[in-house]
């Protein structure tokens, strides 16, 4: 395949999935680039839309994505760099000019701006501040004094404000004579002189009504502002329970700071997912697939330790009974069923317990009844498996109390495992403790411990 026909295929690739759809362009971008066609290779990659650039970019080793990161328009730049993750933004804005890095923020929205100046260098910092207008710095303030994870740390200050006094025939004109609108603007908000908030007007409401109506008697006064202090996970499960695509933010006294967009939210919510996902593991959400090895390695050489630790408390419970061991071999066997079942029991309940604490459903009122619940069912769960388990041990070695051992033993962990699950992330988060980084080792700990301690000491009262 020639460059030229690289090019024709990568512009009808339109409607694959997601997934094959970059397969396709790296496979079509490394063919052009081992033909040294780099105009066609420039030209299909900046076809692209930023999002789509960076998943290229996060798809390819170190090396190449330095290649392929020469070849982006200096316009796409800021775009592309605000749709990578974290790790990956701080390699690539390493070994920038600092002229392009001050290029690259031009045109960003506020909330945007402000999540990626806090990666830049000091340096740069204060190269992006000093270019900034008075207008736009002082905005820009605004939003860097809240944190990072809240709601004025996610709002953008880009707000078309109208007063309640006014006919929709004045607002019309001031919006033809502003021009345009701020991206994803559905509605107006609506405030006091003294720029309190008060409700919003609906572009659908301003359209289809009456030009002569007053704002006052056409405007929604249903959807309730942000408080700025408003944590991001809060701030997600407001725009799901309401179906919003905007929200205002206020301050404490209810003065218009500024606007949450769906964007934002969506973005929030895919960060939420990665960290559940990479938290079990201990690794962060921003980890970089194709990171070196060296800085790699390091992080996960933590996690690793600690699941060491664990490994040796475990074993030492076995060191106290090298004598059952030594004497009934089937228990060497079997020892590892009982653990392992008590952690993947113990796993789910706190995969869900975890969740329901992240979307909010678990509180001080029902805590009670959600470990009950899953003691039931750890219970109900351990009798039916410990008769299958302990049928298959009689039959494997002939042996009525083995059966009976093990099929105790199996109820006794699965039971702890529940209650593992559902405690243990409670009791995390009082403590400060991130469950879906810390759950799963504490949980996995006890399940194995209190498994192999109950089997071995079953074994060594019935069996010998």
């Amino acid at each position: 395949m020639d460059a030229l026909t690289a090019i024709e295929c990568w512009l009808i690739m339109t409607d694959n999935d997601p997934v094959e759809k970059t397969e396709s362009q790296l496979k079509a971008l490394s063919k052009a680039l081992e033909t040294g066609a780099m105009q066609h290779a420039r030209r299909m990659l900046n076809e692209l839309s930023p999002a789509e650039i960076a998943d290229l970019l996060e798809s390819l080793p170190y090396s190449e994505r330095n290649l392929l990161w020469d070849l982006v328009n200096h316009d796409k730049e800021g775009e592309v760099l605000l749709e990578v993750g974290d790790e990956v933004r701080a390699t690539l804005i390493r070994d920038m000019p600092l002229e392009d890095l001050v290029h690259a923020t031009e045109g960003m929205d506020v909330d945007d701006l402000a999540d990626f100046i806090q990666s830049l260098p000091d340096k740069v910092t204060g190269e992006v501040l000093t270019s900034l207008d008075t207008q736009h710095r002082k905005r820009l303030e605004a939003v860097l004094s809240y944190p990072e994870d809240s709601a004025g740390g996610l709002m953008n200050t880009d707000t078309i404000t109208v007063r309640s006094e006014v006919t929709l025939e004045v607002v019309l004109r001031y919006l033809q004579h502003l021009g345009e609108l701020p991206n994803n603007t559905d509605n107006l908000i609506v405030t006091t002189r003294d720029n309190r908030y008060i409700g919003v007007l609906p572009l659908t409401t301003l359209l289809t009504s009456d030009p002569q109506s007053y704002v006052a008697d056409v405007m929604s006064r249903d959807i309730e502002a942000i408080p700025a202090d408003t944590e991001d996970d809060s701030v997600a499960r407001i725009f799901e329970d309401n179906d919003l695509l905007s929200a205002p933010v206020v301050d404490e006294q209810m003065r218009l700071l500024g606007r949450i967009t769906i964007d934002d939210v969506v973005d929030v919510i895919r960060d939420e997912g990665d960290h559940s996902v990479m938290g079990m593991a201990g690794l962060n959400e921003e980890e970089d697939l194709f990171a070196p090895v060296v800085p790699s390695a390091r992080r996960r050489a933590l996690w690793l330790g600690i699941n060491l630790m664990t490994a040796f408390m475990a074993s030492w419970v076995v060191s106290n009974f090298e004598g059952t061991l030594e004497k009934v071999v089937a228990i060497a066997v079997l020892m590892n069923i009982v653990a392992s079942m008590g952690g993947i029991a113990g796993t789910q309940t706190l995969t869900l317990v975890t969740r329901g604490l992240a979307l909010g459903q678990v509180s001080r009122q029902n805590r009670n009844w959600l470990i009950s619940k899953e003691l039931i069912v750890g219970l109900f769960n351990g009798i039916i498996w410990a008769l299958v388990v302990g049928g298959i041990a009689i039959l494997w070695f002939k042996e009525t109390n083995i059966g009976f051992v093990i099929a105790a033993a199996m109820i006794i962990n699965l039971v702890v495992a529940a209650f593992s699950g559902a405690a243990i992330p409670l009791i995390l988060r009082k403590l400060g403790i991130d469950p879906a980084i810390a759950g799963s080792v504490v949980v996995t700990t006890v399940t194995d411990i209190v498994g192999l301690f109950v089997f071995l000491g079953l074994a060594t009262v019935f069996l010998l």
